[in-house]
């Protein structure tokens, strides 16, 4: 019988099959009482305090209590508070970025991938160093900065010398102005002796969905290859920060268990990060089964509702303020467009989940043959950023605070403290005015530059407000990768 301790770091000790399951009758127990849940939204607030805001954020019973409630007007109050709190801590700005494929060769026989072994019609394909840079520069030439990578689990095809190759290309190749500044790496859970690697060769964030926290699920839903190991998938995040790694990314796949079930397991993993290591993960995704090649996510009897998935963001972000949310382009615009209001921070734009995806392709074409899942929103990133803009929010190009060292707690300290955005605000202006210089179709641009002309005036301090002035006229004339 395992103890639920936040501190260990045995997997079933830290997400703790007795506490969710005794979380979740708590939840239900008071889903309607409403002076608690009316002082668990209070709690969540962003309090002002200085020059910024701070947050006590909630525990995963907490927020287990809200995700149970089904007032309306409480969760009408959910939302307004997600979006407070987003406001506090990260502005009307939302950062762009895009995946990249290099190999779907894999060894796991995920039920809910086609990219497991036994899938024996899909196209496998593992990208040279020759493609990846041509992928690069498709990339560059569209307008980003930041990429995630994504790769099968295969130690034949694809080991850490692989990945690694793949990342120095990648951060090697400059073309005309495009440069790609921060590369987020998605593989499989590894040794520490590997998360080393990863750091030495200058990655930003880590990120490793979970898919689910039930173990008897998860065991099921990986029944071979190495990922059936639900403990050593577990523990990676630990093994991440033993290597080094300070800025994690978590996730679960909603739709494969009970989506309060995942939440409180969720909640849980960050509270063990926070607890063992002084810092929670930097970012939380949350993607939910789509349609890909060979599976179907009507086989899946867990799915929720866009109403439910909404709620579900809401609360993640009451519970854990100062962390990154992403949503990707597994959602629709529509979807998308409602959870920037749930306090959704990091969105991906003209995204392929092909291997190979982007290069000799124009904007309205995608290969199918290759792709890991089908992506509603398929707007080309200029329509992505446009859409940002008239929507009221800042389209950030910017990797300043992984290049600057601020990761991990240097992150998170100026983040709780509010002096982040004394950072962020002008560095999303400058390189917002970098992409509608280089990249942009002219109708974005026109949007573009009367939204940082109005922004400009949004930067308090005085001194800054000139420098970001300056800067914005040598980037006119040609000058790029400016920062605070």
């Amino acid at each position: 019988m395992f103890k639920y301790d936040p501190k260990s770091l045995k997997a079933e000790e830290f997400i703790n099959d007795g506490e969710i399951r005794a979380t979740l009758a708590y939840a239900e127990e008071h889903k309607n009482d409403f002076p608690l849940i009316d002082a668990i939204l209070e709690k969540a607030r962003p309090v002002k305090k200085g020059n910024g805001y701070v947050c006590a954020g909630l525990s995963h019973r907490e927020a287990s209590v809200l995700l149970a409630c089904e007032d309306k007007s409480r969760i009408e109050r959910m939302f307004e508070i997600a979006e407070e709190i987003k406001l506090a801590f990260y502005g009307n700005r939302i950062v762009i970025f895009a995946p990249l494929y290099l190999s779907n060769y894999c060894v796991n026989g995920c039920v809910y991938c086609p990219y497991h072994l036994k899938n024996k019609h899909i196209a496998r394909k593992k990208l040279t160093q020759e493609e990846v840079a041509e992928e690069v520069i498709a990339l560059q030439d569209m307008g980003h900065k930041r990429l995630a990578i994504e790769s099968g689990e295969d130690p034949v095809n694809n080991p850490i010398e692989y990945i690694l190759e793949c990342i120095k290309t990648i951060y090697s190749i400059k073309h005309k102005n495009g440069a790609i500044r921060r590369v987020n790496v998605n593989i499989a859970a590894t040794t520490v002796e590997n998360y080393r690697k990863l750091k030495d060769a200058g990655i930003g964030t880590y990120i490793l969905f979970q898919e689910t926290y039930h173990k008897e699920s998860y065991e099921q839903l990986h029944p071979t290859g190495p990922k059936h190991n639900y403990c050593y998938h577990t523990e990676a995040m630990d093994r991440a920060m033993e290597g080094g790694i300070d800025d994690v990314g978590l996730g679960v796949l909603f739709g494969l268990e009970l989506y309060k079930y995942e939440f409180a397991g969720l909640l849980m993993h960050a509270e063990h990060l926070e607890a063992v290591h002084g810092v929670g993960p930097h970012t939380i995704s949350v993607p939910r089964i789509k349609h890909a090649d060979d599976i179907d996510p009507s086989a899946f009897d867990n799915s929720i509702s866009d109403e439910i998935f909404e709620k579900i963001t809401a609360c993640i972000r009451l519970a854990v303020p100062y962390t990154g949310m992403i949503v990707s382009t597994r959602e629709t615009e529509e979807v998308r467009s409602k959870l920037l209001r749930c306090g959704v921070s990091q969105v991906s734009g003209g995204s392929r989940t092909s291997v190979g995806g982007y290069a000799g392709y124009s904007a309205d074409e995608r290969p199918h043959d290759t792709e890991q899942f089908d992506v509603s929103d398929q707007r080309s990133l200029d329509e992505v950023v446009r859409w940002l803009m008239e929507s009221g929010h800042i389209p950030s190009f910017c990797t300043a605070c992984y290049r600057e060292g601020r990761t991990g707690d240097r992150f998170m300290s100026l983040c709780k403290s509010g002096q982040i955005q004394n950072c962020c605000h002008p560095n999303a202006l400058m390189t917002l005015k970098e992409y509608l210089e280089d990249y942009a179709s002219p109708e974005t641009r026109a949007v573009g530059e009367k939204l940082i002309a109005a922004e400009i005036g949004n930067i308090p301090n005085e001194k800054v407000r000139g420098i970001v002035v300056e800067r914005l006229e040598k980037i006119a004339n040609g000058e790029r990768d400016f920062r605070f």
